[in-house]
């Protein structure tokens, strides 16, 4: 082998590693006679002197792609064994393959240079720590690395053109099917065509991917396999949301032929680890688009209005789409105080509330607010009735024809631009054929001008074709005056869900804000129309259930003034003699007016006569609990009356007091020095 002499006798006491490599599955079933030559290399390495002992096999990355960055366990376990000085030798069917990037080839040599590894392959043997040899594996790394990108620009370009034919067959998505001629067709299976069109059709009546799924909830779907032991096959499962997306995303079932919709990005994080993430081009940005390829399930058209819907109900884009809920502004109303969008809590479905979503943050400020849906739904759905008032459903309907027209100038200046890009092309083409064949070189420049002008149309009917396909379709005249016949009793009408009233809503009012105001008993709701204009209205605030079961103010004035010298039930007499009644519209009771006097801290008037003290008094003094003096005074030992407000007041004077003194020193229960020193006898 050429470069022998380069393995000495501290190469061979070390390990020799073969590290087999071949990028995919499909290789190592279809390129046997490779991955047979490669562990051969064991062989080799024994001819060159390693025991048999001291060869390894690292056969974990068989059917991995070596690209750059890309996890590959049996390279990081070969890569960590030279570091530790083990290795003596590396053996691979091309050193510059083991990695389809040069950078970790580079690296992998200078790990070998330091630790004083051989790369050996079936070309000779290179070590590192030789510049030649350093110099020589570079150039042969960038050979391979500029060999692979011109084989992948050649199968891509081959690709990119069979597909601008719309000849590139990739996998179909269900519903569809090749026939002998290889073109595409509907799927025979009546079962499949079905479930396909009931998709659509339950997307156009829900407007949601996951309406979808609850409309399949009981009911299988089809799934054509492509691949693996069921390749071909069809399998009936469980339609999920992901799937459900994909249908409704797919533009083949509206008849066209996409290539290119998705691209492969990379990216590094702060690590250096690199991450490969599959995304979806705009469609602006598909390299082909043919359309009337196929036979389609829907239109267009249709496929069009599916994406607006689609993209007009994802929420994490910061669309708000109308919901199932009662709440008539949910999603689009907003706190004015601190700018964020106000939650809809729904405590009962007869209760919903609009509550400021900075509360989950504790960033609220003093001005933000939560009210109740009911009173601003209903200041909300007024404003939109008075705005749909014959006078200016007639100003609506008239500026629908401005609309319309707006709509054809937006488009006209890309429909003069096909029509000067065509004039130019047919110009070009009749001075190509004017010219004499036998005059090539006056032929080939006017044939090239007439290529360039062709490329020019093309591209002036594709600028026109996306400039109509981002205008949304109008609706016409007499579809607006069937709408606008009877709005009113459109909206209150019990048929029409609640999501169907915020639609309505939307349609002319772009969102709601509660303002911030001096007032809590009122709320400013400001509005802004989808033509730009706002108004402002104020509304007076719901009253709390039990604000508004609160006493009248005129009997908490009258117990305020009489209560600190009048009893309770004085106070009950007067409140019904002046006609006043609780809140729940009953007459005054002293129950009543204990409650007024505890919520508004009235003091009740002295009980106590002169020379009278309470319970808990009385046990001061006598250094006793308060349940001795109560049972004292329910067992007639003690003297005392009931007050005014039923406390009981004792009469209290020193032989009282020397009495009951006089009882707790001989009572074994409350003084222990009282009780019996001497055992009773038993008999």
């Amino acid at each position: 082998m050429n470069g022998e002499h380069k393995i000495t006798s501290s190469h061979r006491e070390r390990t020799a590693l073969v590290y087999p490599r071949q990028s995919s599955m499909a290789q190592l079933r279809e390129h046997t006679e490779s991955t047979r030559s490669q562990y051969a290399l064991a062989d080799t390495a024994a001819a060159l002197g390693w025991p048999r002992s001291d060869i390894e096999v690292i056969d974990t990355d068989l059917g991995i792609s070596g690209k750059w960055g890309v996890a590959r366990e049996g390279f990081t376990e070969l890569v960590t064994r030279m570091c530790r000085g083990d290795v003596g030798a590396i053996f691979a069917i091309e050193i510059t393959r083991l990695a389809r990037s040069n950078a970790d080839v580079a690296r992998l040599a200078e790990f070998a240079r330091i630790t004083g590894t051989l790369l050996i392959d079936p070309d000779g043997v290179y070590d590192p720590a030789d510049v030649n040899d350093r110099v020589l594996l570079g150039f042969k790394g960038t050979m391979g690395e500029m060999e692979l990108h011109v084989m992948a620009q050649r199968l891509q370009a081959s690709k990119r053109a069979a597909a601008e034919r719309g000849e590139l067959r990739t996998p179909l998505p269900v519903g569809y099917v090749h026939d002998d001629a290889g073109d595409v067709v509907i799927d025979p299976d009546a079962g499949v065509q079905a479930a396909i069109r009931d998709v659509f059709a339950a997307f156009t009546a829900c407007g949601s991917a996951y309406g979808v799924v609850a409309a399949f909830k009981d009911r299988r779907f089809p799934l054509r396999a492509y691949g693996g032991a069921w390749a071909g096959q069809l399998r009936w499962g469980r339609l999920a949301h992901a799937r459900v997306l994909g249908i409704l995303k797919n533009p083949g079932y509206a008849g066209a032929y996409a290539f290119g919709r998705y691209t492969s990005r990379r990216t590094v994080d702060p690590s250096g680890t690199v991450h490969t993430a599959i995304t979806e081009r705009p469609r602006a940005g598909w390299p082909v688009l043919i359309k009337d390829h196929h036979e389609g399930y829907i239109t267009w058209a249709e496929y069009l209005a599916n994406q607006a819907r689609l993209a007009a109900s994802h929420t994490a884009a910061g669309a708000r789409p109308p919901r199932e809920g009662t709440a008539l502004c949910q999603g689009i109303i907003s706190c004015g105080s601190c700018g964020k969008p106000m939650m809809t809590n729904y405590h009962t479905d007869a209760r919903p509330s609009y509550d400021c979503s900075s509360r989950r943050d504790q960033l609220t400020t003093p001005s933000c607010r939560s009210v109740a849906a009911a009173c601003v739904d209903a200041a909300v759905a007024a404003a939109l009735l008075d705005a749909l008032t014959p006078g200016q459903v007639a100003l609506a309907l008239s500026a629908a024809g401005e609309v319309a027209g707006r709509h054809q100038r937006a488009s006209r200046a890309a429909e003069l631009a096909v029509e000067r890009a065509r004039y130019d092309a047919d110009r070009a083409e009749r001075a190509f054929c004017a010219v004499e064949p036998e005059n090539r070189l006056v032929a080939r420049s006017l044939e090239a001008r007439w290529e360039a002008r062709l490329a020019a149309l093309a591209q002036a009917e594709q600028a026109l074709q996306a400039a109509q396909d981002t205008l949304p379709p109008l609706p016409s005249r007499d579809d607006l005056e069937k709408l606008a016949a009877d709005l009113p009793g459109l909206q209150n009408a019990p048929t029409t869900s609640a999501r169907d009233r915020k639609r309505l809503l939307r349609t002319l009012i772009a969102d709601v804000t509660v303002l911030p105001g001096p007032d809590r008993g009122k709320a400013r709701i400001g509005i802004r129309w989808h033509t730009g204009a706002t108004d402002e209205l104020t509304i007076d605030r719901p009253a709390h259930s039990g604000t508004a079961r609160r006493t009248p103010a005129a009997a908490v004035e009258l117990v305020r003034r009489l209560g600190p010298a009048t009893g309770n039930d004085e106070l009950a007499t007067r409140l019904n003699a002046a006609g006043h009644r609780t809140g729940h519209g009953r007459p005054f009771d002293i129950e009543a007016v204990q409650w007024i006097r505890h919520a508004y801290k009235i003091p009740v008037p002295d009980p106590y006569r002169p020379g009278e003290i309470s319970v808990a008094e009385a046990a001061r003094r006598l250094g006793c609990s308060t349940s001795v003096i109560y049972h004292w005074i329910h067992t007639g030992q003690l003297t005392a009356r009931r007050g005014s407000a039923g406390r009981f007041c004792i009469p209290w004077n020193q032989q009282l007091h020397a009495d009951c003194q006089r009882r707790i020193e001989q009572s074994g229960h409350l003084n222990p020095a009282a009780r019996r020193t001497k055992p009773r006898q038993r008999r």
